[in-house]
């Protein structure tokens, strides 16, 4: 079997829900950690991103870019994408949904990390804690679409991991059913595999954001 290869830097960023998705799915990965300007700029003389960014993803002989693409053929191809059109439209709906929450926190590497998080806690958690309770209350089955795992449910478990790390576990006391929710999805055997596993990247480090802006050439 072909390696499959996930190029991105040796944090989360845009890269973790890819590496979420690939453990769900019980699919094995390498890594290329950008370290470099000029590791990028030979990627791009390759001709492998498509529209100058990362993360790629390397797979099935396909060079894979822009996140929703890449995490959709993922669950595609590993059985959580929905069993029906209607489900897949609700999967699609509740993950663009994470992302939208997500971007709450991921300007961290852009932005002044206190004042993110200031923000992200007045605006960004009573926003979308209630909606995602509701829709699994309403949904009754543990998930947020059908009765089994989908995409939805693992970029959900990644924000709720990234709210619980930065607010504490008492963030979702209000929320019974995320509360629930997150303790089911940490107990499935592959995604606590990937959580205690080495390709679990860790919170944001200076070194990080350093590497980040210097090989994409961020001056902010």
């Amino acid at each position: 079997m072909a390696t499959v290869r996930l190029t991105y830097f040796d944090g989360r960023g845009l890269g973790e829900i890819v590496r979420f998705i690939l453990a769900a799915c019980g699919i094995e990965f390498t890594e290329t950690l950008l370290q470099e300007r000029q590791e990028y700029e030979k990627l791009l003389e390759d001709g492998k991103l498509e529209f100058y960014q990362v993360p790629l993803l390397e797979i099935d002989g396909l060079e894979l870019v822009q996140t929703g693409a890449i995490v959709r053929y993922v669950a595609r191809k590993g059985g959580l994408y929905g069993h029906s059109n209607a489900e897949q439209s609700k999967i699609d709906m509740f993950y663009e949904g994470t992302r939208d929450f997500f971007d709450s926190f991921h300007l961290m590497v852009f932005q002044d990390p206190k004042e993110v998080l200031a923000k992200a806690k007045a605006k960004g958690l009573p926003r979308y804690l209630p909606v995602f309770d509701q829709a699994l209350k309403k949904n009754g089955t543990g998930f947020l679409v059908g009765d089994s795992m989908s995409l939805a449910d693992v970029s959900l478990i990644e924000l709720l991991l990234i709210v619980t790390e930065y607010f504490g576990e008492e963030t979702l006391s209000d929320y019974p059913s995320l509360k629930a929710f997150k303790s089911m999805m940490v107990s499935q055997e592959r995604i606590a595999a990937f959580l205690k596993g080495p390709q679990r990247k860790g919170a944001n480090t200076d070194a990080y954001v350093a590497t980040c802006r210097t090989v994409l050439k961020l001056d902010i």
